[in-house]
């Protein structure tokens, strides 16, 4: 097998008024993760310097580059997006703060289209300040949807002891309903399936699937849902070649811990599995953006205005985001030597069967 080369991951700031460029100056104060990337931030030093002074000369070094050809391989990088002054006040939802984190983002999207990095990690954006005329998208996930012509995305929270993906991500409670469909479930199951194989390494993942009722509906008793659509989802996907059970009642689901039976998790709606998913993460959740050809994380919290600009910001999770880019992009580069490989093809449909026979058992 040939020998996996040390990842270039690219970076976007987030909101300049938010906590993302702390984020990145605090974990990158520890020069030990250049040993396993090669971190570029799209923005400028001036943005970078301003955080940095606030901070109070926080011990981080990095290299200035116009060029993506010209970057330093040991040490945190700054491609230069824009020359001008910038009016930067932590804290303060503002139009400026808002677009500036959009050029970072753009930047960034193109070179990962070039190929010049191999990975994106996201710093938060408001959903508010980031719309204009020239970005009309609610959030990061339907940008990058259009932006690299995917089909279909799964919103996937990955932590060390759970992997849990939403079939409907930012849609008001009272609408939830109306956008279950069994055919919806069939997709995102194959989704997450096919990402736990490609990019986690799991040949043969086991999918658990939450009802959206209390209770999974009590057969038909508080909602239909259940016994109308997602019950005959599972019982197809389970035609498709998926382990898959369900649906659970979502309380008692990760109240059990039953969570960490399973390689994944499908919930219905966004709170119901970014709740537990952020109580049991500890800080250290990461949000990967599946389904995508490109790789795409960032850390399972928003701009936090409320702390910005006062040296309060936790990095774990951009920290984590950072690993598991670059942990995704090893599976994935591993996956596919493994499919060129006659003789790995083979050994992996040995563990698939030897794992459907453990479960009949």
């Amino acid at each position: 097998m040939s020998v996996q080369k040390r990842p270039v991951v690219g970076i976007s700031v987030g909101d300049l008024n938010g906590i993302g460029i702390e984020l990145i100056l605090k974990t990158f104060s520890d020069s030990r993760i250049t040993e396993f990337c090669t971190p570029v931030v799209f923005a400028n030093n001036k943005v970078l310097n301003f955080y940095r002074k606030l901070m109070g000369d926080i011990a981080v070094q990095y290299t200035s580059a116009k060029d993506l050809n010209k970057i330093n391989p040991k040490q945190l990088n700054i491609l230069t997006v824009w020359d001008e002054d910038v009016e930067i006040t932590p804290g303060e939802m503002s139009p400026t703060g808002g677009s500036y984190g959009v050029k970072s983002l753009q930047a960034a999207v193109t070179a990962l289209k070039d190929k010049t990095i191999d990975a994106l990690v996201t710093c938060p954006l408001h959903k508010f300040s980031m719309q204009s005329s020239e970005f009309n998208f609610t959030g990061h996930t339907p940008y990058l949807k259009e932006a690299f012509k995917a089909d279909e995305v799964l919103m996937l929270m990955v932590a060390e002891n759970m992997r849990v993906a939403l079939l409907t991500e930012h849609v008001a409670i009272g609408d939830v309903a109306k956008h279950i469909s069994k055919e919806q479930i069939l997709k995102k199951i194959n989704l997450l399936k096919n990402s736990l194989r490609k990019d986690f390494g799991i040949e043969r993942p086991t999918i658990a699937v939450l009802g959206l009722n209390p209770h999974a509906g009590d057969e038909g008793l508080v909602g239909k849902e259940e016994k109308e659509i997602i019950r005959p989802a599972v019982a197809d996907a389970k035609k498709n070649d998926c382990i898959v059970m369900g649906p659970y009642s979502a309380d008692a689901f990760f109240a059990r811990g039953s969570h960490e039976k399973f390689d994944g998790v499908l919930a219905m709606y966004h709170d119901q599995g970014l709740i537990p998913f952020k109580s049991l993460a500890l800080g250290e959740g990461t949000n990967f953006t599946a389904g995508l050809s490109v790789i795409r994380t960032s850390p399972d919290h928003g701009t936090a205005f409320d702390i910005a600009g006062k040296n309060l910001a936790d990095e774990s999770s951009f920290r984590a985001a950072i690993f598991v880019a670059i942990d995704i992009y090893n599976t994935r580069m591993g996956y596919a030597e493994m499919r060129k490989n006659p003789l790995c093809r083979m050994s992996a449909q040995v563990v698939a069967n030897a794992v459907d026979e453990k479960i009949e058992d």
